[in-house]
């Protein structure tokens, strides 16, 4: 292969892959900040809906995506679903960062416990474009959207 050749697909990788959301995790990197969030997500991957909740209330960060996805999705599990104020933190992630790949997911499961096929599948096309190469928030959806489907329209338990 010629040296220019080589020289415009090895530009022309670098610049798909450094604009490419399926490489942008949420987790912080190890030489960022300290995650102020870690407690909140400790709390949410133990399904601890309370304490998450009010660890996310303590640290109070509404101009944060992830803040606003992690509130979300602890309201919508949680004991008693707070649907509604789930939906505005969802939409207020995406307001924030429109390829936020958590509320995406979070928030096509949430239309699909309302029964809204429809807007699941908006969200699952947004998702399918912000992960040029696949990611797991869009297989989660993607696999929601499908159970809903055969279910005859009725949401999943595990949403």
């Amino acid at each position: 292969m010629n040296q220019s050749l080589v020289r415009i697909l090895s530009t022309a990788a670098v610049a798909v892959l450094s604009h490419c959301p399926a490489f942008a995790d949420s987790t912080p990197s190890a030489s960022a900040a300290p995650d102020t969030l870690a407690k909140a997500r400790a709390y949410v991957e133990a399904r601890q809906w309370t304490a998450a909740i009010a660890e996310l209330k303590r640290i109070n960060d509404p101009a944060s995506a992830d803040w606003n996805n992690l509130m979300g999705y602890s309201l919508r599990k949680s004991a008693s679903p707070d649907l509604e104020a789930a939906e505005r933190h969802y939409n207020e992630a995406l307001r924030i960062d429109p390829r936020h790949r958590g509320a995406l997911e979070y928030s096509g499961e949430l239309h699909l416990m309302r029964g809204d096929l429809a807007a699941a599948e908006k969200r699952l096309a947004v998702l399918d474009k912000a992960c040029l190469f696949g990611c797991e928030e869009y297989t989660h959806l993607k696999k929601a959207v499908e159970r809903f489907k055969a279910s005859g329209g009725k949401a999943s338990t595990s949403q």
